[in-house]
Parts: structure tokens; C-alpha cells; sequence
């Protein structure tokens, strides 16, 4: 795989509204999934050629000496400029070195993917878990196979991602859904959004977090455009509306917010056999996810700032366990935070 020079491997984070994460981590550049929508294809992030993967030089060895050198631990996130589990992972291993450094050092992970090779590192997800906090976040933006293989045409299938959104949620895996772009004229229909909800909560996904609209900008914009063009004519006729909008809501987001409000509850089995009830909450809109954090102490010495995904306050949160055991079990009542 083609190396490429980069300053730093860990980067500090400004603003740790974004599930609470303190520190970023990109060790691929590009990725090859192929979603129309990707707005890593802007050109202010300088990515060239974005569908070739490549990887930052020696790495892991770089991250390993400055997650030592940090005075502060903290939650790691990875996944907002590439996809960590790409295919070219199962072969190379990066993300997994990533995760025992994270392990090593008492750093805790948040994940972005819409790889299920993420299944594979449950056991050190669950490691790092016992001292840190972990959130796995997996985008799905429809429920149907076919639509997401024209949307994003080389990730895996929606159902794929949900069946391993249902082995982190048995091995007690914080882990949710990216509802993420809801793309409008195409995915922003009120039965699919319900179809989805209920396919995660049969999954027993802890949360769905949405966006129901797409930004677009430049060159995003102009490749966007192109294959909704080549694949939907009369769908990019009613996405010359938005003219050079950057923002790009749904008509209709109004009545897709409702949704999370009025669905159902729905019941599936629990591990032991048992069933409960799953009811949607529905929380404010916000276009971030704010974590409440405390700290704490490493014994060696480092502070430690801690986010409380059992706190979250503007998710739209799945009461589908009567316990979520992270990080302490607290008993989740379905009312509005």
C-alpha cells in the first residue's frame, strides 16, 4: 500500500462536543465505498484521487509515541475522513493496531464505519471497554440493499451492517446508527425511516442519531449531482432547487422528525430470553451530539476526561435493554432527556 507523509498521526480536538471525543485519528487517507454523498471529496480537504487508499508512514510507531507523551487521556475517535474498516484493512491491520494502542495506553475509542469488519475487534473493543469508554457508531442511511448499492455502491449492504450492529450489541458494545445523510426525493420517505427504526431496534442498536437532509459543496456538489443525474434524471431535476445551497434539508423533515415521536414500541428478545420494549425518545435537533464528561484519574497519574454516553443529551436514544451497561449499569427510562 502507498505511504504518505503526514505531521502528526494524533490529533488534539478543539471542540469535544461530537461524542465527546478529545482527540482524532485518520491513519488511511481515501476510501473506497464510493458513496455519492461523501463530503470528503471537498475540496478543502486537498484529497486527491479519494477512492485510492492509502495509509499515513510508520503510523502506528508515531502514535504510539505520541499517545505516550499525552498529559491527558481521553476518548480517540477515528473514521471522519476515511473509513477505518476499508477492505485493504482485513489484510494490513492498521485500525486493530490502532485499538490495542488505545488499549495499552488507557484511551478510550469512538468509531465511525460502515465496515462490518469492525466484528472482528470485539474482543478489544470489550478490553478497552473494562477501563475507558467505547462508542461504535455505524452509518446506515436506508433500509433497503438495493438502494444503498447505488448509493454507497462498494460498502456493504444496509442488512449486512445491521447484522453486526447486532453482534456489538450482544457483546454489550455501546454501538448505534449514523442516520446520516437521509438523502432528499430518494431515502427521505416516512415508511423507510420507520422500516429503519424498527430493523434497529430489532438489532438492539443503543441509539439512532439523524440528519435528515445533505450538504453539498464544489466538487462534492458537481460529483454528487452527476450520479443522481445518471441514475435518477427526474430526482436531479428537483435537486436544481436548492441551487448552491449548502445545506440541503428534506422537504419533509418535519414530518420525519415526528416519526421518532409517534413509531410504536417494539419488542425483541433479549439474550436470556426475555422480551422488552423498545420506544424511541425523541430528543431536541441539534447538528452535534454533546456528552456530558467528568473526570478522572489514570494510575499513572494523567487526568482522564470521561464522556457519559448513558448522558447523552440531544440523541435520539433507543430504550431497547432495561440495563445499558456502560459505564456503570444505570437503568434507562424512555422520557425525554
Amino acid at each position: 500500500m502507498e505511504q504518505i507523509e503526514a505531521k502528526r498521526i494524533l490529533q488534539r480536538k478543539r471542540d469535544k462536543s461530537w461524542f465527546g471525543s478529545s482527540y482524532n485519528v485518520n491513519l488511511y487517507r481515501g476510501c473506497p465505498h464510493g458513496c455519492i454523498y461523501c463530503d470528503s471529496r471537498s475540496a478543502c480537504y486537498g484529497v486527491e484521487d479519494f477512492a485510492r487508499v492509502r495509509v499515513k508512514k510508520d503510523a502506528l510507531p508515531r502514535l504510539r509515541q505520541e499517545l505516550a507523551a499525552c498529559r491527558e487521556s481521553g476518548v480517540v475517535a477515528t473514521g471522519s475522513m476515511s473509513d477505518p474498516y476499508n477492505p485493504l484493512e482485513r489484510r494490513y491491520g492498521y485500525t486493530r493496531g490502532l485499538l490495542e494502542l488505545l488499549d495499552r495506553y488507557c484511551f478510550g475509542a469512538a468509531i465511525a464505519t460502515k465496515g462490518t469488519l469492525v466484528e472482528r475487534d470485539i474482543d478489544l473493543l470489550q478490553q478497552i471497554s473494562t477501563h475507558s469508554p467505547v462508542i461504535v457508531k455505524v452509518t446506515i442511511t436506508t433500509p433497503h440493499d438495493a438502494l444503498s448499492a447505488l448509493v454507497e455502491p462498494h460498502a456493504p449492504p444496509s442488512s449486512r451492517r445491521l447484522a453486526a450492529l447486532e453482534a456489538l450489541s450482544h457483546a454489550d458494545i455501546f454501538a448505534g446508527v449514523l442516520l446520516m445523510p437521509v438523502l432528499p426525493f430518494l431515502e427521505d420517505g416516512p415508511q423507510d425511516i420507520r422500516l429503519l427504526v424498527q430493523l434497529c431496534a430489532r438489532a438492539g442498536v443503543k441509539f439512532i442519531y439523524p440528519y435528515f437532509g445533505v450538504t453539498l459543496r464544489d466538487r462534492q456538489r458537481e460529483y454528487f449531482l452527476q450520479q443522481v443525474r445518471k441514475n435518477w434524471p427526474k430526482v436531479w431535476e428537483r435537486y436544481l432547487d436548492y441551487g448552491e445551497d449548502y445545506l440541503c434539508p428534506c422537504r419533509n423533515d418535519g414530518e420525519l422528525w415526528q416519526i421518532f415521536e409517534r413509531v410504536q414500541p417494539v419488542r425483541h428478545p433479549l439474550p436470556n430470553g426475555a422480551d422488552c420494549e423498545g420506544l424511541p425518545v425523541p430528543l431536541p435537533k441539534r447538528t452535534a451530539a454533546p456528552v456530558l464528561t467528568r473526570k478522572k484519574s489514570l494510575p499513572d497519574g494523567r487526568d482522564f476526561c470521561c464522556p457519559d454516553y448513558l448522558s447523552l443529551p440531544f440523541f435520539w436514544r433507543l430504550e431497547l435493554q432495561r440495563w445499558i451497561k456502560y459505564p456503570t449499569a444505570t437503568p434507562i427510562k424512555a422520557v425525554r432527556a
